[in-house]
């Protein structure tokens, strides 16, 4: 695996130990269709958060936060409906979230930005 994908996929698994200690329960993860895909698809109370992960190991180009554009949170928006039109129950709310993960000296900064649209 490529050091940028491992990279990646330890981001992942620290935003899904984040979101449960949080209270959240993950209902899926790297959930893909024809269109996109989609990070961590979780549960808070009767809401749905679908979760963009961002991991950085530096700024040169940028912090994590900032690598996720308008375009690409308005994608979230079209796959959460995609993922909700497969699944037999509903929500009452449906909202996309933003953790963006920098690691500096084998530490992760995490920050969590609720509702990023």
């Amino acid at each position: 695996m490529a050091a940028k994908d491992e990279l990646g996929k330890q981001g992942e698994q620290v935003a899904v130990t984040y979101l449960e200690a949080e209270g959240m329960r993950i209902i899926d993860r790297n959930w893909r269709c024809r269109h996109g895909e989609i990070d961590i698809i979780a549960e808070e109370g009767p809401n749905l958060v679908v979760v963009e992960v961002k991991t950085r190991s530096g700024r040169s180009h940028g912090t994590a936060l900032e690598s996720v554009s308008r375009t690409k949170l308005a994608r979230l928006r079209m796959l959460a409906a995609t993922w909700l039109s497969t699944q037999p129950r509903t929500f009452d709310a449906v909202r996309v979230d933003v953790i963006a993960l920098e690691r500096f000296a084998g530490d992760f900064a995490l920050r969590h930005v609720r509702g990023a649209i």
